[in-house]
């Protein structure tokens, strides 16, 4: 009698991103300079780093807004393991929020938050001409609005909300198509301190509902307990990796952002709070 064979292991799934050796010039100017960088589903990692450092140029490759030079061998930039991809397909899997988008939709007039919402099924910033929504639709967007804490705001107009609202509804927007993961940029800039605080606490509630975070900031307050990993960037490359005990030290993040600054921690509702100031 032969014996059973064994059971095949689940597959591994694919990095939710993948940088190897990518480097990106601007002008006269290397923004990206052969940066590694592997981010796993389900890891929450916070990016941090000087204005200048390269956030935003990581942000527009996964956007393709930009593209790494070209290089003989493997892809320089793999996102969910595909090295050629197109955003709105990818979209059920990787939400994007930035400031961008939340521009161009200020400038939509007639545009509800609802209809914010809904446009992100579509990859689209204003809904197409002659597509009847249908109730599940509404629905859908209903529960994003829920889980952004942006459901009161659902028929006001985009365009005539705080900062902070639209930030809410940007969170719901990329929600909608119920991804696995959050690519968040700069999230709370422009926010007063209290509509700072709800998002953050939206935020936190998302990766304890599963949601993974990948925080792209310069703002060490913006880092919730949820997340495990911090990257530092400096001038295009990686600074530092590791856990934020170990990488939000005054030591290291006056090396980060090139002058003295302070840490000190506070006691938050089920982990930690670091902050920072110059000094």
């Amino acid at each position: 009698m032969s014996s059973p064979s064994p059971l095949a292991e689940p597959a591994t799934p694919p990095p939710l991103i993948e940088l190897d050796r990518a480097s990106v010039v601007r002008g006269q100017v290397r923004v990206l300079d052969e940066l590694c960088l592997r981010i796993d589903q389900g890891q929450h990692t916070a990016i941090l780093g000087p204005n200048g450092c390269g956030k935003s140029t990581l942000i527009k490759l996964i956007t393709r807004e930009l593209y790494p030079l070209a290089r003989a061998g493997e892809a320089p930039v793999r996102v969910l393991g595909q090295a050629r991809w197109q955003v709105d397909r990818l979209r059920s899997q990787l939400g994007i929020v930035t400031g961008d988008f939340g521009a161009t939709l200020a400038g939509l007039e007639g545009l509800t938050a609802e209809d914010a919402v809904l446009g992100g099924l579509f990859a689209s910033f204003a809904l197409p001409p002659f597509r009847e929504i249908d109730d599940s639709q509404r629905e859908r967007a209903a529960e994003a609005l829920e889980r952004a804490g942006a459901l009161p705001l659902r028929h006001r107009y985009y365009a005539q909300l705080s900062a902070g609202e639209q930030r809410r509804v940007l969170i719901a927007r990329a929600l909608v198509n119920r991804p696995q993961a959050l690519l968040l940029d700069e999230p709370s800039t422009a926010l007063d301190v209290v509509a700072r605080g709800h998002l953050l606490e939206r935020l936190r509630a998302l990766a304890r509902g599963g949601v993974t975070l990948v925080l792209v900031t310069h703002h060490v307050e913006e880092i919730v307990p949820e997340i495990g990993r911090v990257v530092l960037m400096q001038g295009g490359r990686v600074l530092g990796d590791g856990t934020p005990a170990d990488m939000l030290t005054g030591e290291r993040l006056s090396q980060t952002f090139g002058g003295p600054v302070r840490v000190w921690q506070e006691p938050l509702d089920g982990g930690i709070r670091y902050l920072a100031a110059a000094g």
